[in-house]
């Protein structure tokens, strides 16, 4: 046995931060990470030491968890050999459903083979972090001497041969309590929210696309081969649970409590719209849970205002108001942007058309939706009845409509689309801001500014992308983008 080999002592046990009693109760997740701390016997291994220390340290003070070997376990708690490359995969696959990502730190020039073994020993398949501790000016002898920008390269050169992927700090060498890295590590935790996120996601469809949006047509098959699942069901069957419902159930009243909490304006609203408001949304959530369906896309317009006798955007803004986006005209690869969004950010998203130009301002454009935008995207919001639809339908049979203007502020956009030619998941996801704008128009809506517009515009037309548009009020494209593009695969141009 080898004097490194030495140090691997029975089981290895998990270094971890513990939630607070109040979250804990709450049962909420926090971001954790498998932390691999590279080591090379003939560069100063007291730096693998401390390095591993300050590491845990940052996840601690960030309010994460590290799951990392112990100093009893391997030497000084890192990764130098193939033993204690097992040893350490077999600790993260025992943690297998806490581990997000892994952060693999190099503080001094580390054994990229060990390295890149723990990793696909492990088989966790979740992001992976590669960063290096930049070397001192005035520490650079034998005694202190890291290395870790040439080792860096090596472990990345490994980690491509085993077909790893990985993602990168913004500098080559971070210090892991600089202010560089804190920021890397809250873009990386974004990163590993929305893959996590988007692995195994189910949604719900209900009733079939409006007949004039071919634009709305996808492939399940597609997306399954993502492993995200479509799970449909017709809106006749909705209707038919609905009209079972009493009005006195508690569910039913328990919804008509909390539409009345939710918005202003329900007072204006007819009692019976209300009530049909109520009992789909509670229809709804009860198939959904049932079906364990994170997400919904609805056929929002017209079959059920003219059969049922509501807009039902009331409820699916309360629903992607609670981070459980609803995406309008059954637009399932809209509901699966905007559920990209709130798992990079951690705030709501809504769907949007890019709607109307704002004057002779190439670099402005109207957003608008009818709408289902979730209030957290409001300025102030209202119910109403829907404008367009009354038209056709009669008011009476057009409420539940939210009407506001959105808040001015950062946006993140982004636009998912499967593609039959080539079998893949096309889109693209940019960075703008919402105005102040003047604007005097119904539903909700708010003018926009993005940067090279027009070229963007261009991308959208030729590459026949949809009007549909999710957004977030966040800055959240470089997450969403590393993480559907690096562990996906996905082909989705970032508009910067």
């Amino acid at each position: 046995m080898s004097g490194a080999d030495q140090h691997v002592r029975g089981p290895a046990r998990a270094e971890y931060t513990v939630l607070p009693a109040s979250r804990q109760a709450k049962g909420e997740h926090t971001m954790t990470f498998g932390i691999v701390v590279g080591n090379r016997g003939f560069f100063p291994d007291h730096l693998a030491k401390s390095g591993r220390e300050e590491m845990i340290a940052v996840l601690r003070a960030a309010g994460m968890e590290a799951v990392v070997p112990g100093p009893d376990d391997t030497k000084y708690g890192a990764v130098e050999t193939r033993a204690e490359a097992i040893k350490c995969a077999e600790l993260f696959r025992a943690n297998r459903e806490r581990i997000d990502g892994i952060i693999i730190s190099l503080p001094n020039f580390g054994d990229e083979k060990a390295a890149a073994e723990t990793v696909r020993l492990a088989g966790l398949n979740v992001p992976v972090l590669v960063q290096a501790t930049p070397d001192e000016v005035g520490k650079m002898t034998l005694a202190d001497r890291r290395d870790s920008f040439c080792g860096k390269m090596s472990l990345c050169n490994n980690l491509k041969q085993y077909g790893i992927p990985y993602s990168l700090t913004t500098l080559h060498t971070e210090a892991p309590s600089s202010d560089t890295f804190q920021k890397d590590l809250e873009w990386f935790a974004a990163v590993c929210r929305v893959v996590k996120g988007l692995k195994g996601l189910r949604i719900g469809a209900i009733g079939a696309r409006p007949a004039a949006f071919n634009t709305v047509r996808f492939s399940e098959k597609i997306l399954e081969r993502d492993g995200i699942a479509v799970e449909p069901i017709d809106l006749s069957e909705i209707l038919g649970r609905i009209g079972r419902r009493k009005d006195d159930d508690p569910a039913v009243q328990a919804k008509l409590k909390a539409l009345g909490e939710y918005v202003p304006g329900t007072g204006n609203a007819p009692a019976a719209a209300l009530m049909k408001m109520a009992k789909l949304a509670a229809v709804i959530d009860e198939w959904m849970q049932a079906n364990d369906l994170a997400i919904s896309a609805v056929q929002c317009w017209t079959s059920i205002e003219e059969y049922f006798g509501v807009v039902p955007c009331t409820v699916m803004s309360m629903m992607s108001n609670a981070m459980r986006s609803s995406a309008c005209e059954v637009d399932v690869c809209g509901a699966i942007a905007m559920h990209a969004l709130g798992l990079a950010s951690g705030t709501p998203s809504a769907l949007l058309d890019w709607n109307n130009n704002y004057g002779d301002d190439p670099d402005k454009a109207v957003c608008f939706h009818c709408s289902n935008l979730p209030k957290h995207f409001f300025e102030a919001v209202r119910m109403d009845f829907q404008e367009i639809i009354a038209g056709a339908v009669g008011q009476a049979n057009a409420w539940g409509t939210c009407v506001g203007r959105i808040k001015a502020g950062p946006v993140t956009y982004a636009r998912f689309s499967t593609d039959d030619q080539t079998g893949r998941i096309r889109g693209y996801v940019g960075e703008g801001e919402f105005t102040r704008d003047p604007l005097a128009t119904f539903g909700g809506a708010g003018v926009v500014r993005i940067p090279r517009f027009q070229e963007l515009l261009r991308s959208i037309c030729e590459n026949g992308f949809e009007h549909h548009v999710a957004g977030n009020l966040s800055r959240s494209a470089a997450a969403v983008h590393e993480a559907v593009t690096k562990y996906f695969g996905w082909d989705i141009y970032w508009h910067q």
